[in-house]
C-alpha cells in the first residue's frame, strides 16, 4: 500500500516560526499540524487549486495576508470545504501564532488574525462502535503477504483498544516503553506530558508476539514500518482504514473512535469516571464525562440504583 511521506514545510518563515513554537514545549504533532494548516492558508493566498498539496511549497504570501484575507479564508473553509467549527478554530490559533511571532519579530507591525470572530463550538457526542464491531476490527486480516507486519497490525489495533490512546501516542512509543509484566507503559500526551497506562492480556499476548518477530532495526520505536522505520500517525490511520474495509464493519470509525469505544464500553462495563479521566489523560473531568452521555448502560445501572420504587415493592 503507497503511502505518502511526512513532508517538511519549505516556506522559510513558517520554519522559522516552528522552531520557535516547538521551544515552547510543544508537540512534534501540533507543531506539524499547526505548520500544515499555515500552509494551506498560504496556498489559499496564492489561489493554487485545490487539488494541488500546499505541503513542502513556499507561500511569500504569508507575510503580507491582510485581514480580509484571514476573513475570506475562515469563509471559504467553512461555506465552501465543509470545515468543522473545530477545525476552524484550530487554523485561526495557527495563525494567531504564527502572526505573533511575526510581530515580535519585527517582520509585520500587525496582526491580521487579531480578534477575528471564531466559529462555536459544537459538543458532539463522540462516535462509538458497539463490542461486536470491535470484535470484527481486531480479528481482521489487512492482508500484507508478510508476517510480521499482520501481527504488528493486530498488535497496534489491540493496543489501541485495550488502553485508549491516540493515535500520535500509539507512535511515539518505544520498546522501552513497555512492560509486559505488569501490563502497563509510559505514553507522552499532549503538551509533552507522561503517563502510566494499563492494557489487558490479550493486548500483552499480541505485543508479546509481535516483539518476538519485530524485524532488527536502529530504531526505538516499538511500532515499526515495512521499511524499518518509526510509523507516521497517516500511516496508522492507513493501516486502520484498509483493517476497517475488509473487517466488513459499515460505520464509520477511525484509530481516535477506538478510544471512544474503549472509554464508553469501560464506563458499561462499571469502571468509574476519575479511572477513565486518568487513563485517557484528560486534564479535567468534564471532558470525560461526556461519556456518560453516550454509555445508555451507565445510565440505565445508576437509575436502577437510585430510583427507590422496584425496592418498595419488595417490602
Amino acid at each position: 500500500m503507497p503511502r505518502q511521506k511526512a513532508v517538511f514545510p519549505a516556506d522559510p518563515l513558517i520554519v522559522e516560526w516552528a522552531g520557535v513554537f516547538q521551544a515552547k514545549d510543544r508537540s512534534p504533532a501540533s507543531v506539524a499540524a499547526y505548520a500544515g494548516d499555515l500552509e494551506v492558508f498560504g496556498a489559499f493566498l496564492a489561489k493554487a487549486p485545490k487539488k494541488v498539496s500546499p505541503h513542502g511549497k513556499e507561500w511569500p504570501q504569508l507575510a503580507t495576508a491582510t485581514r480580509s484575507d484571514v476573513l475570506r479564508f475562515l469563509q471559504e473553509l467553512i461555506n465552501n470545504r465543509g470545515y468543522a467549527p473545530q477545525a476552524v478554530r484550530r487554523k485561526v490559533a495557527a495563525l494567531r501564532s504564527f502572526y505573533k511571532f511575526l510581530r515580535k519579530e519585527g517582520k509585520r507591525t500587525d496582526d491580521p488574525s487579531y480578534d477575528v470572530e471564531l466559529p462555536k463550538r459544537r459538543r458532539s457526542l463522540p462516535k462509538v462502535l458497539k463490542e461486536p464491531d470491535v470484535v470484527r476490527l481486531l480479528r481482521a486480516n489487512a492482508g500484507w503477504k508478510t508476517p510480521w507486519l499482520r501481527v504488528r497490525d493486530q498488535a497496534m489495533m489491540e493496543l489501541l483498544y485495550g488502553s485508549g490512546i491516540r493515535r500520535a501516542e500509539l507512535v511515539s512509543i518505544d520498546l522501552s516503553d513497555i512492560d509486559l509484566s505488569t501490563r502497563t507503559m509510559l505514553v507522552t500526551g499532549k503538551g509533552n506530558k507522561t503517563r502510566q497506562v494499563v492494557f489487558n492480556r490479550t493486548t500483552a499476548d499480541a505485543l508479546r508476539k509481535y516483539i518476538g518477530m519485530r524485524p532488527r532495526s536502529s530504531e526505538d520505536a516499538l511500532f515499526l514500518s515495512h521499511a524499518g522505520k518509526r510509523l507516521s500517525t497517516r500511516h496508522v490511520w492507513e493501516i486502520f482504514n484498509r483493517i476497517r474495509k475488509v473487517s466488513g464493519v459499515a460505520a464509520k470509525a477511525s484509530p481516535h473512535t477506538l478510544r471512544h469505544s474503549f472509554a464508553t464500553h469501560l464506563l458499561e462495563h462499571g469502571a468509574d469516571l476519575v479511572t477513565i479521566q486518568e487513563l485517557l489523560g484528560h486534564e479535567s473531568l468534564d471532558t470525560t464525562r461526556i461519556y456518560t452521555n453516550v454509555s445508555f448502560g451507565h445510565k440505565r445501572r445508576v437509575y436502577d440504583s437510585a430510583h427507590p420504587r422496584d425496592r418498595q415493592r419488595e417490602r
